[in-house]
């Protein structure tokens, strides 16, 4: 039995196998560790055999909780949903030690969905391959153990399923694990950073702390990051598509999904670019507007002192800082902190002559488009991205803002993720083929 078994689950390092043998009889045991709560193998096999007080034959006959399994092909599903399997003359017996893990575990924080499940990834490496293993009970899924960090060691775990996973990524991503070598690993933020996230515009890398998201990308081929003692997975490789992708967008309406997509795309136009075209259009291009609408902006403007884009820089600023302050400030009294310090901040700077009423609307919807984006490192990034427009819009207008979104353009569609074309805004699914010329970018 043990051999058929460590055959089917020759990838997985959480699997234990045991032979054990006392004074008139030998059994074998075998489960996975990250399954099963280990005190009870211990309470109803381990004892009971070591200990010879009865005879073990009568003791698991005479239990209700072992029942025969006559069939070697339900070997592997029978360990996957948590039951240990005992060999004992000849004959092989399954015992439910499923270790259930539910509220105990934090919910979701970060990726709050309306639908779908509230419990997030574990600290405890072996919680967080519990969850996943339950969501995805495959023969399939492999789990290899290593350490990072030349002094913390600490553990990390890749999850993929074998079948799925592109060999080739799965290359890279192994070497790259090889070759780092900083001290210290205490958060996912710091390998990602490690594996090649470190001076890019975009994240490459997908952090999350949902369950449902990680299967779904071991479904989809991808590689899963774990490390001991954080809650958030790492998903290997990731597109453009996928952090502009909600997890709510796997339970609504296939038309209505769509709808939501599109909002996002347009949110991120809105907040990269809604900065630069405000300073391009008032310093060089107001004939854009219609004479109305012209009229309008440039009487608001007619007590602001100073130029578009230091009016911009100022609210841009006030913004920053009261998202800043909404992550930092205890939760109790962020949201209402920040809600009256944004209204009292902008009347009175709207008052005093600092910024118009129209550079207010613009620097609200520019936040809230921002607050659209699903994954908070991508929203992070795109945060960063409107500063460096505003330059070429200050000193060449449409133009400059033409040409500063154009580079990122081409900036995006030249990026790979471990090999894989980043700049994929329609589907989820990677091609198992790779390129190999690509692979080495």
């Amino acid at each position: 039995m043990l051999n058929r078994i460590g055959t089917l689950f020759a990838e997985s390092r959480d699997l234990t196998l045991d032979r054990l043998q006392n004074d008139s009889l030998i059994i074998e045991v075998a489960y996975i560790s990250t399954l099963c709560d280990e005190s009870k193998v211990s309470d109803f096999i381990l004892v009971p055999f070591t200990k010879q007080e009865h005879p073990f034959e009568d003791l698991v006959k005479r239990n209700p909780s072992f029942k025969r399994l006559d069939d070697p092909a339900k070997w592997g599903d029978t360990l996957l949903h948590g039951f240990v399997l005992l060999q004992l003359n000849g004959m092989v017996y399954k015992l439910d030690a499923a270790r259930i893990i539910r509220n105990e575990n934090p919910q979701t924080m970060v990726e709050t969905v309306i639908m779908g499940p509230q419990i997030s990834l574990s600290e405890d490496l072996i919680d967080s391959i519990n969850i996943v293993r339950s969501r995805y009970p495959s023969e399939e899924l492999a789990v290899e153990e290593r350490t990072v960090g030349t002094i913390s060691k600490t553990r990390m775990l890749l999850v993929y399923d074998k079948h799925r996973v592109d060999a080739t990524v799965l290359g890279l991503i192994r070497a790259k694990l090889e070759r780092i070598s900083d001290p210290f690993y205490t958060a996912t933020g710091e390998l990602v950073r490690s594996l090649g996230d470190r001076y890019r515009l975009f994240p490459s890398m997908m952090v999350t702390e949902r369950p449902d998201r990680v299967c779904s990308a071991i479904e989809d081929g991808k590689v899963i990051v774990l490390l001991q003692g954080s809650m958030f997975a790492i998903i290997l490789p990731s597109t453009f598509f996928d952090f502009l992708h909600a997890v709510d967008d796997d339970y609504d309406s296939f038309w209505m999904t769509r709808a939501m997509i599109t909002l996002r795309y347009f949110a991120v136009v809105l907040t990269i670019t809604l900065p630069a075209l405000y300073v391009a259009i008032m310093s060089y291009n107001p004939e854009l507007f219609r004479v109305q609408l012209t009229f309008s902006i440039a009487g608001s403007r007619s007590a602001v002192p100073y130029p578009s884009f230091v009016e911009v820089f100022i609210m841009l600023f006030m913004i920053e800082s009261l998202i800043e302050a909404s992550v930092r400030l205890p939760k109790y009294i962020g949201s209402t902190a920040t809600t009256v310090g944004g209204l009292i901040l902008g009347q009175a700077a709207q008052q005093a002559g600092l910024v118009s009423s129209i550079m207010i609307i613009v620097t609200s919807v520019v936040a809230i488009s921002n607050f659209v984006i699903p994954v908070n490192n991508m929203s992070t990034a795109i945060r960063f991205l409107k500063y460096p427009l505003i330059v070429p819009a200050i000193f060449f207008g449409i133009s400059g803002v033409t040409f500063g979104v154009f580079c990122y353009l081409v900036y995006l569609a030249d990026l790979r993720s471990f090999g894989k074309p980043y700049f994929r805004i329609f589907g989820r699914r990677q091609s198992q083929s790779s390129d190999v010329g690509q692979v080495g970018r």
